[in-house]
């Protein structure tokens, strides 16, 4: 009886052990099937830009060397259209970049799918073979001993639990780095979201400068009405109305001093049509120090505004009050504009250039009102305002403006 049961015993605890080994082989290959295609990034896909690249750097060396002749209307028109051409392929590059995108972030989403199916299973199983192996491993080296039909069984048995601990060990090592690589393709995934962001934004810019480019060429020959003398008048013009500033800036026009003025007086009025080296009626607005020029949006506050300058940037982060009342027109901005990158009739823009709901200009800050003008390389006499201010040592200056004091 005692033999019998001892015998029973044995022969179950063999079968506990022999059942557990193949469960732990099976588990993993399991892990080595499951994840042998998960080491590797996603592949990027098949769609192959190298062409557009070629394309773009060929019309940026076209501008460049057209830019680099003499100025004509003919060889601006010639950069115009190859600016167009340009962003052109740049948006085609860059929707062929989206579309790889899309498809590489279809191929990680399955990824990801596969990999949290499988780790779900693999849980599961890995849970059993927990228990199955703490089952048989509750066993006391006396029960073993007992149960060894001799000291070879037993050493053999001991043998099998061993290397099932240490499969046990293999295993979870699996499902962790199997977890790990799950966790990698999540990220793939997000930063292949936030790039696709990012290049449909730029798909969205291009395409607005490719309508402001072509509109600007539309612009460009209706004020020259296709003739080389009228832009040539055109040119003369801007190159003479830069100087004319960037003397005034520098100190070199002749001035008298009005007096003090307090903050939000009424200084001068915008002159209404054309004025020396302007088309058009707008206040010319320069902040300097020292005599060197800086962003007016650096101290004028935010407000209302239309943007009608070809896509310069409206971002006003100061707490100053306009010189004119708003709400306010961009028509050119500061430093490298629009307007700069596309005529090329001068090298920057060291003011702003704007009009608002009235003809009034006001002084931004307290400080000495001057009354200044500058005849420059265009002949004509160029009209301004200069305000000193009292409190911080800056200059503003308010140009194509007439006198009310």
């Amino acid at each position: 009886m005692f033999y019998t049961s001892v015998h029973a015993m044995q022969k179950k605890n063999i079968l506990s052990v022999l059942l557990t080994v193949f469960a732990v082989f099976f588990s993993v290959s399991f892990f080595s099937l499951a994840f042998a295609q998960t080491d590797t990034p996603t592949p990027t896909t098949t769609q192959n830009t190298s062409a557009l690249q070629d394309q773009i750097r060929q019309y940026e060396q076209k501008i460049s060397d057209l830019q680099g002749q003499e100025k004509s209307l003919s060889s601006q028109i010639a950069i115009m259209d190859n600016q167009v051409k340009l962003t052109e392929a740049r948006i085609a590059d860059t929707k062929v970049k989206i579309a790889n995108l899309e498809k590489d972030i279809e191929i990680t989403k399955g990824k990801v799918k596969g990999l949290e199916k499988n780790i779900n299973f693999s849980t599961k199983a890995l849970l059993g073979r927990i228990a199955a192996t703490y089952q048989v491993g509750s066993s006391s080296p006396w029960e073993i001993f007992l149960t060894s039909n001799n000291i070879t069984n037993f050493f053999t048995r001991l043998k099998y639990l061993r290397i099932v601990q240490v499969y046990d060990k293999k295993t979870i090592y699996a499902a962790e780095q199997a977890k790990n690589d799950y966790n990698n393709q999540k990220t793939i995934f997000e930063d292949k979201q936030k790039e696709q962001e990012l290049l449909s934004k730029k798909l969205e810019d291009y395409t607005k400068q490719l309508g402001q480019e072509k509109k600007s060429k539309q612009t460009l020959l209706n004020e020259t009405r296709g003739s080389e003398a009228n832009y040539q008048v055109l040119l003369a013009q801007a190159r003479a109305e830069y100087l004319q500033i960037q003397g005034i800036v520098a100190g070199k026009g002749t001035e008298g001093e009005i007096g003090q003025v307090n903050k939000g007086d009424v200084i001068a009025t915008i002159i209404q049509g054309a004025s020396c080296n302007s088309s058009g009626a707008h206040l010319h607005f320069t902040v300097s120090r020292d005599g060197s020029a800086e962003n007016p949006f650096n101290y004028l506050k935010p407000v209302d505004y239309t943007n009608d300058s070809g896509g310069d940037g409206f971002n006003p982060s100061g707490s100053w009050d306009w010189p004119i009342d708003p709400p306010i027109e961009l028509h050119q901005g500061y430093g490298d504009t629009w307007y700069v990158r596309t005529y090329r009739f001068y090298p920057s823009h060291n003011g702003i250039d704007i009009t608002g709901s009235s003809f009034s200009v006001k002084a931004v800050k307290s400080g000495t009102l001057f009354q200044g003008n500058y005849t420059g390389n265009g002949g004509c006499r160029l009209r301004y305002v200069r305000v000193h201010q009292s409190d911080d040592g800056l200059d503003t200056f308010y140009l194509h403006i007439n006198y009310v004091h």
